[in-house]
């Protein structure tokens, strides 16, 4: 069985690291290469540098950043917003990334999927899905919303509930089906999935479990949950009930309610396959 992963996520917003609730009410955490080179030395699997208002914002990611982040970490290293090409994608590995995080860009040409797997290797290209609980219509009724290669309709889910894909930065619905989205990023090439509900983002009370599993068993490749970290049983959770095959978390490290060596010390005796803590 392969080892679960724990991923310390760190939001950049002018040179800082944020955290907010539901994509909202941000507060510094920090300074990211400093946080990012403590996660490394602490035994953290990966870390995640997003750089949140870059695509809003219509601006390539913070290149210098990256690039002082990348010299200070000693494990995988993804970075994402703001990357809209395959110049972009080659930028940042040059800069020192191990993987590259696509959102935006990806569900407006989802062929860069193809293009940057094929590029660089599929092992590189991790899907970012930010993801919003809604009602479905009544069962069999026909959705306006469009595949998204936009060819033809097709109808929505029949279970009592889906997930909306959301852009820049949560503030943009699309109509597109989060599920059925990570379905087809992972038909294109993509390595990963990195999903983050926007309903459980920053609220501590826990992943969206629900979403988590639903995508998980939809999907062959590694999926990675988000949004809710607030107690070690929760990251349990997400990793048993949910299915993830890793955990992203950003409070409960970024203000120290948990230590890197203290969460892989409760999961691993709770029997979860884990690479421990130095």
């Amino acid at each position: 069985m392969l080892s679960k992963r724990i991923i310390p996520c760190l939001d950049v917003k002018d040179g800082r690291v944020v955290k907010g609730i539901n994509f909202i009410d941000l507060r510094d955490a920090g300074d990211p290469v400093e946080q990012a080179a403590m996660y490394s030395r602490e035994g953290a699997d990966e870390v995640v540098f997003l750089d949140i208002t870059a695509s809003h914002e219509h601006r390539k990611t913070m290149l210098d950043m990256v690039r002082r982040t990348a010299e200070q970490v000693f494990i995988p290293f993804t970075v994402g917003g703001g990357i809209r090409t395959l110049s972009d994608m080659e930028l940042m590995l040059r800069k020192g990334a191990d993987k590259i995080s696509v959102n935006t860009a990806a569900v407006k040409d989802p062929k860069l999927i193809s293009r940057g797997a094929k590029r660089f290797g599929n092992q590189c290209i991790v899907v970012a899905i930010d993801a919003k609980k809604r009602k479905t219509e009544v069962r069999g009724q026909r959705s306006d919303r469009k595949k998204i290669n936009r060819t033809s309709d097709f109808r929505l889910p029949t279970s009592a509930s889906s997930w909306e894909v959301y852009l820049f930065g949560g503030r943009k619905p699309t109509g597109i089906d989060a599920v059925e989205w990570a379905q087809q990023a992972e038909e294109l090439g993509a390595g990963e999935i990195l999903l983050t509900s926007m309903d459980k983002d920053g609220t501590q009370s826990g992943y969206d479990l629900e979403l988590t599993r639903a995508i998980s068993e939809k999907v062959r490749i590694p999926v990675i949950a988000s949004g809710g970290a607030g107690k070690l049983s929760h990251l349990y959770d997400a990793l048993d009930k949910g299915k993830a095959d890793a955990v992203l978390a950003a409070s409960i490290f970024h203000y120290g309610t948990f230590k890197i060596k203290q969460t892989k010390d409760y999961l691993l005796k709770r029997g979860v396959p884990m690479r421990p803590a130095v």
